[in-house]
């Protein structure tokens, strides 16, 4: 019997999907396993293997075109077994188009996938029916993209989750005189980075809380770590504790001791989260991701210092996974390398807070009466006012600045 090639969910935000390439071709034979081809998400490619064995046809998704989470982009028929005369997939709308569009309401208005041809679970249909929504509609969570009744129950129409449409690129374009301007489209990334973004100033209430930290006692305490820092087979050092990897710790412990802070809003309650999930900002070509570190108040500052490397080389590649960069309970983000002495971050949704990290700056403060030098660097603290309250954050502020200036408590 004939398997369907179905275009998958990798990550919760997707409702369309762009297959960059086929490695596969109607009429060739195929392993369960075997890569078909390529997915393009905002965030990095995907490779797709079959779900079977056998010969492949009905492939008639295109490359480059937008395509709906959950259609049938291909075919899987046994030896012999007769070819199905059906169309696999209608195209949403060319990539090109996408990109130009810049208003995710012509994507929802545009996938014209009935309901009934659409994998969903006996109860989503019911629930769906019940509330007379179109499950073209709903991106699947299941297996293959299938529709459950928890994608049903959590569904919001992409109309009521955008608060403003985009502006028109045409009047923006007709300030400028013509040909003093070169026209750069949106990747993925960047039109992902700019709604969430976006989203996130328009619905999640910011306040920000500010301190200045003594990174004396640190910068010592990392020299002198560093130095004991075991050697590989080429007698370089297996580890190299920077910084930031302090800064991470030092807030997944703070998030520990302040557990009012390490939580999530959501319109069913607030998510207390047992975990510290640190997120860390890292800059790539054409926009940023933020990976995931999880369990960082389990884990020693070598460890995160290993896992923290690897993962931003694979964010530069693009090769990151969706559970490696989803989630979280919290994110940092450092501009000290680039010589930022002070700001402040937007909140990256469904996290709670972020920590903006400026560079070190050498000053003298009065001790005694006295002028010593001291290196200082300054935090904002981002906060989400519906889950975290101003004295909470100043008490997770004061608890990260207390780890900070005495880096062993961290070792305790």
């Amino acid at each position: 019997m004939a398997v369907e090639v179905i275009l998958p969910k990798v990550d919760m935000d997707m409702a369309t999907g762009i297959i960059s390439k086929w490695h596969v071709k109607n009429g060739d034979t195929v392993k369960k396993g075997q890569v078909l081809f390529e997915m393009e998400t905002d965030k990095s490619a995907i490779e797709i293997d079959a779900p079977a064995g056998g010969i492949i046809n009905n492939i008639e998704a295109q490359s480059g075109a937008a395509t709906p989470i959950g259609a049938i982009v291909a075919m899987i028929y046994a030896a012999g077994e007769a070819v199905l005369e059906t169309k696999a997939v209608a195209p949403v709308v060319e990539a090109a188009q996408v990109l130009k569009s810049g208003v995710l309401e012509k994507i929802a208005t545009i996938v014209q996938s009935s309901s009934s041809g659409t994998r969903a679970t006996p109860l989503a249909r019911r629930l769906a029916r019940h509330k007379k929504l179109d499950l073209s509609a709903v991106m699947g969570s299941g297996p293959r993209g299938r529709i459950t009744a928890q994608d049903v129950e959590g569904y919001k129409s992409v109309a009521a989750v955008v608060a403003a449409p985009a502006p028109d690129a045409s009047a923006t374009m007709a300030m400028y005189q013509a040909g003093s301007y070169d026209v750069k489209p949106l990747d993925g990334m960047r039109r992902t980075i700019a709604q969430r973004l976006t989203l996130s100033k328009q619905t999640v209430p910011h306040f920000y809380l500010s301190a200045k930290c003594d990174l004396t006692q640190l910068i010592l305490v990392r020299e002198r770590i560093n130095m004991t820092a075991p050697l590989d087979e080429t007698k370089k050092p297996k580890w190299k504790l920077s910084i930031n990897d302090y800064v991470i710790k030092a807030l997944a412990l703070a998030l520990q001791r302040v557990p009012a802070a390490n939580v999530t809003y959501t319109d069913e309650g607030i998510l207390q989260h047992r975990s510290s999930d640190v997120g860390v900002a890292v800059s790539v070509e054409g926009g940023l991701f933020t990976p995931i570190l999880r369990n960082a108040e389990n884990k020693s500052l070598s460890q995160l210092s290993i896992e923290m490397k690897d993962l931003a080389s694979r964010a530069r590649t693009r090769k990151l996974q969706p559970p490696e960069y989803t989630g979280g309970t919290t994110a940092v983000s450092n501009l000290g390398m680039y010589g930022i002495e002070q700001f402040t971050a937007i909140i990256n949704p469904p996290q709670a807070t972020i920590l903006a990290v400026g560079t070190g700056i050498e000053q003298f403060v009065p001790v005694n009466k006295q002028p010593v030098l001291k290196t200082l660097m300054e935090c904002t603290l981002s906060c989400d006012h519906r889950a975290v309250d101003g004295a909470v954050g100043a008490e997770l502020l004061r608890a990260f600045k207390a780890f900070i200036e005495e880096p062993a408590l961290m070792l305790a």
